[in-house]
């Protein structure tokens, strides 16, 4: 064994000298890039560097966050940013929906009161500061991208079945039966992935969680437990989002009248 090999088996950790090793993996990447003829060299180059520095600029803040004798209200300070730039995040990807930010941080905020809730509440995972930071990103980093997904295929569809739904309104059916199949249509397709990733889980892959713990050194199974919790968690939060942004993003489309109204860009497009 290598002595990085041997200090990631007793430690889990590689250290300077193992981290500048890997940096042999982003040069096969940029290779095979060039021989390709891509054109994505600097750009890997680039996004290699930025990941590490805001790695290195996260792992001196948790190293912060995580000292002994620390508040908890710093790590609830964080999350409530990572809810912030997820909510922001949601409002660039989905320009189209009107007002989904405030949506988004009533979705992030729900799903996160329940897994949160049960995960620390229960007993399931101690209530620290390196508990509560990875958990919580793990859950609103997850349920970002199947919430960009859901308020985006809620709005095309609506917005390609304008004359379906308003053929339902005029034979007398309210709003959310008139829009039921395409909500549910949305919701099926932002849902499905993270069904089969858990479906796939163990059997096509390791999660990162349990690799990282496995690394780590500890006991095989015990990173299974955590990594089924975790698991459990994204999924949790994940439909809680979904179904929260769609219902809202579908009540922003109908007026109290029940006409289906979209916004003056989506209507000239």
């Amino acid at each position: 064994m290598t002595p990085v090999a041997l200090a990631v088996a007793s430690t889990g950790r590689i250290g300077w000298g193992g981290l500048v090793l890997s940096l042999v993996l982003v040069g096969v990447a940029v290779a095979l890039s060039g021989w390709r003829r891509l054109g994505l060299g600097a750009t890997t180059v680039w996004a290699s560097a930025r990941a590490l520095a805001q790695l290195l600029a996260v792992g001196a803040a948790l190293r912060f966050m995580f000292e002994p004798g620390r508040s908890l209200g710093w790590s609830w300070g964080w999350v409530l940013l990572m809810v912030m730039v997820a909510s922001d995040t949601v409002r660039r990807r989905a320009r189209e929906v009107p007002d989904v930010m405030p949506l988004a941080l009533g979705a992030f905020a729900a799903s996160g009161a329940v897994g949160i809730g049960v995960l620390f509440g229960l007993g399931i995972f101690p209530l620290e500061a390196r508990a509560v930071i990875p958990l919580a990103g793990m859950m609103i980093g997850n349920s970002m991208t199947a919430t960009v997904l859901v308020a985006r295929r809620v709005f095309e569809e609506l917005r390609d079945k304008k004359e379906e739904v308003e053929a339902r309104l005029a034979l007398g059916q309210d709003t959310g039966d008139a829009a039921r199949p395409y909500v549910t249509a949305a919701l099926r397709t932002a849902l499905i992935p993270q069904v089969e990733t858990t479906k796939a889980v163990g059997l096509v892959f390791l999660p990162g969680t349990m690799a990282g713990l496995i690394l780590a050194g500890l006991d095989p199974i015990d990173a299974v437990l955590v990594q089924a919790a975790v698991m459990y968690l994204i999924l949790g939060a994940v439909s809680t989002t979904t179904v929260i942004v769609a219902l809202g993003v579908e009540r922003r489309l109908f007026t109290a009248d029940h006409r289906l109204e979209l916004p003056a860009a989506a209507r000239a497009g």
